[in-house]
């Protein structure tokens, strides 16, 4: 039991950081950062939904949004958009499932095989949002390192040259987060599955078992007449 609750709060741990971690590199504007910091008197970064310069020297930011979603876009811009939100909703719903499943919370408390499955539920939400989050971020992150690198390839200089930010490092570690807390939510609890439902069936009929030996040596006392006379008062009595 001490280890099956500490799997679980290990995993709700894992699930809240991570789902957070993805939401906020999803609406954050530092996808992409420029790398010539020698050479500029302003910091730029791009995100998914609007670009950022800061002014390094008075750290005054000003931001312009990107045209509207129904706009012409570049395909990684639109792919990864539609990756990240998937992230976000699978892992915001794998912590809620996850919060309901613990043994801590008054939900369903008699019913322990319910809940772990609800575990493992979220397990499953939590893996199948790290899949689309990781893909996201390490092809938009991918995508911007050959680009540099076929710049500085053929010594094509344009000003300005990005490198990935800590918006997509972020999408990265809460990717790799959700693949964790849902590998120890699907692995390690099944087990805790087949010994909760091997404890409950047994203890029933280990009680079945106790009363029915009681009736017999009961019965195996009483003559049959006294056990007749016992039926019929029963059955007056339910009557």
């Amino acid at each position: 039991a001490g280890m099956k609750f500490f799997l679980q709060y290990v995993g709700c741990v894992f699930a809240f950081f991570s789902a957070g971690f993805l939401i906020i590199s999803t609406w954050t504007d530092c996808w992409m950062v420029n790398a010539d910091d020698s050479l500029e008197v302003s910091t730029k970064c791009r995100g998914l939904w609007w670009e950022c310069v800061t002014n390094v020297f008075d750290g005054i930011q000003t931001c312009d949004e990107y045209d509207s979603i129904y706009a012409e876009h570049s395909v990684k811009l639109v792919l990864t958009r539609a990756m990240m939100i998937t992230a976000d909703i699978l892992s915001g719903f794998g912590f809620l499932f996850l919060v309901l499943g613990l043994d801590c919370v008054k939900f369903l408390p008699d019913e322990p095989l319910i809940k772990l499955r609800i575990c493992l539920a979220s397990g499953v939400m939590l893996l199948l949002a790290g899949l689309p989050g990781i893909t996201g971020s390490v092809w938009y992150a991918v995508d911007v390192y050959v680009e540099r690198s076929s710049l500085l390839l053929h010594n094509v200089f344009l000003g300005i040259q990005y490198k990935f930010g800590w918006s997509c490092w972020l999408g990265m570690a809460g990717s790799f987060g959700c693949f964790l807390s849902g590998s120890l939510l699907t692995c390690c609890m099944y087990l805790f599955r087949e010994t909760s439902s091997g404890r409950l069936h047994p203890a029933y009929s280990l009680r079945k078992g106790y009363s029915s030996a009681i009736t017999v040596v009961t019965n195996a006392h009483l003559p049959s007449s006294h056990t007749a006379t016992s039926k019929m008062y029963a059955v007056d009595t339910r009557v």
